[in-house]
């Protein structure tokens, strides 16, 4: 594991973004004390588009960061436990996040970064007055607001959001369900900002040299914005069913500007010079490979993506397989797991592969459960479902027509040839092909299980869908060390706040704590983790 992080910055950026970081990004010892220093730094950035324009780089390609801010914030924590991988590394003599045993110091980067490298670099923006001066890279910097701090927020829960760096004596945080709300809020300033310019200003793409996603296309990022709203309507169905319509159907709606239907439309980070993280994570230091979930429905569904999700086995006892690590396992000093199979360098993670934020899969899987709920603006179930497959398959280049009608093939049992302990019987039995007389909790199961192989490797979206659902059925650690505060078979439903809180935003984070209705610990469950049947 490496720890350092360097901005990735295209073309002249670089110098010119770095000497505006150097004066916004302050070392970091407790929310309370970041939030007061933004309060009284002069940042210095100009009001032209130009000046304003140079912050966009460092935002977009903070989203996911460089090697070492991705492995604390995402992948030692979502990746693994959305079931997509596990490390072959013994982190701490195994007693680290991957069988409960929260590290506060990894866990605290997420603060660290979703603050110093993206939230307060917004705020800049706004304080530039670029809110009235420039509403449509406003509207960029709202999507990118948004896109950043539900990650935070569907990691901890509540959160430093309408106040953060404005106060000097502690830091109030939001309720989540007020941060979501605030979420729909600014998605609506995004896209009618964005709107208004496109229809006044028809083919001008201003944001172009600074757009790390869509090479300035508004009308690309419009729909993204639709897209990550139908995201959100969907994640608190559950907990509020009306909102959760309302704000898909505002999704929806053509008139909005439409959402995310074919894999020119992805919202993914590359170019300006940033690399793909799980490239150096992967080959460089050997700390991440397929998890034993991702094995059991890739190999048992026989699925053509696998081969450009992963590469075979080394282990000359299983070489050419494609064999997983579950999580939890008690995994031996390097090389022991080495040999086991990782995500394939040459392919989806390879340096130059991007970064996805949102797919035009996943949005066909949301479009599929819309319909499922009976939203009839979402159109008919099956034919969502059955395209969010075929647009998956598009998208890595592979035939899925067989795939598709495969009403057979089932997820596998796991076999740890190094340990048998690890050993699993197959956890799901959910088949392929769409059956229209199943009930609709095993239509919910299939929906949400491809579009998790779809969204692969993306980690926090599929661990909130998880959470959320209960799909797909996924192994339990083989090792639980939270000293009981997860339970092994519900598994983990968030992070615990940073230490680092409690002795710097002491009043606040207590009141945070009540927002949670549970202790602070990895077993409590977000606002809209709701423990109720789907249907």
């Amino acid at each position: 594991m490496k720890t350092h992080y360097k901005h990735i910055l295209g073309n002249g950026y670089k110098h010119a973004l770095a000497a505006f970081l150097a004066l916004t990004v302050f070392t970091f010892t407790g929310c309370k004390k970041d939030f007061e220093k933004f309060n009284t730094d002069n940042t210095g950035i100009g009001t032209g588009k130009f000046q304003v324009g140079l912050v966009f780089p460092g935002i977009q390609s903070a989203v996911f960061g460089e090697e070492g801010d991705y492995q604390l914030n995402q992948n030692l924590n979502a990746d693994c436990y959305a079931g997509y991988m596990m490390s072959p590394n013994p982190f701490r003599g195994n007693l680290n996040n991957l069988n409960y045993s929260l590290v506060d110091g990894w866990n605290q980067n997420v603060f660290v970064t979703s603050y110093t490298n993206s939230f307060f670099a917004i705020n800049a923006i706004a304080k530039a007055g670029a809110r009235t001066s420039l509403p449509d890279f406003w509207g960029i910097a709202l999507i990118l607001k948004v896109e950043t701090m539900n990650r935070l927020t569907d990691k901890f829960g509540p959160a430093a959001y309408s106040k953060a760096g404005q106060t000097f004596k502690g830091t109030p945080y939001d309720s989540q369900q007020s941060i979501y709300n605030q979420f729909f809020l600014e998605l609506d300033t995004a896209v009618n900002n964005l709107n208004t310019f496109v229809k006044a200003n028809p083919g001008k793409t201003p944001f172009q040299a600074y757009d790390m996603v869509y090479g300035g296309d508004y009308t690309k990022w419009i729909k993204f914005a639709n897209s990550l709203r139908l995201r959100l309507a969907m994640h608190i169905v559950k907990v509020d069913a009306a909102t959760a319509q309302t704000q898909a159907l505002k999704a929806l709606d053509p008139a909005n500007g439409g959402v995310l239907t074919t894999n020119s439309d992805n919202a993914a980070i590359s170019g300006g010079g940033y690399h793909n993280p799980l490239n150096v994570i992967t080959t460089g230091w050997t700390d991440i490979a397929l998890g034993a979930s991702a094995e059991t429905f890739l190999v048992g569904y026989n699925d053509p993506r696998l081969p450009k999700f992963a590469s075979p086995a080394t282990d000359t006892r299983f070489a050419g397989q494609y064999k997983g690590i579950r999580i939890g396992s008690a995994v031996t000093n390097k090389p022991g797991y080495n040999g086991y199979s990782v995500l394939n360098p040459q392919t989806i993670v390879s340096p130059s592969s991007p970064m996805m934020m949102m797919t035009a899969a996943e949005v066909w899987f949301l479009k599929a459960e819309a319909a499922l709920r009976g939203w009839t603006a979402a159109g008919d179930a099956q034919t969502n479902y059955t395209t969010g497959i075929q647009t998956s398959m598009t998208q890595w280049g592979v035939n899925g027509s067989t795939y598709i009608n495969d009403a057979t093939s089932l997820p596998i049992a796991y076999v740890d040839p190094s340990n048998a302990t690890n050993n699993s019987p197959a956890v799901s039995t959910i088949t392929i092909k769409w059956d229209g007389g199943a009930t609709n909790e095993q239509k919910l199961e299939r929906i949400i299980t491809q579009k998790w192989i779809a969204m692969f490797p993306e980690g926090q979206e599929a661990w909130t869908e998880y959470r959320r659902t209960g799909y797909p059925k996924l192994f339990t650690v083989v090792n639980n060390n939270s000293n009981g505060t997860i339970d092994t078979q519900i598994q983990i439903r968030r992070l615990a706040f940073p230490q680092n809180e409690y002795s710097t935003n002491g009043d606040e984070i207590q009141k945070a704590v009540q927002l949670l209705n549970g202790p602070d610990n990895g077993g409590t469950r977000l606002w809209w983790d709701v423990n109720k049947p789907n249907f």
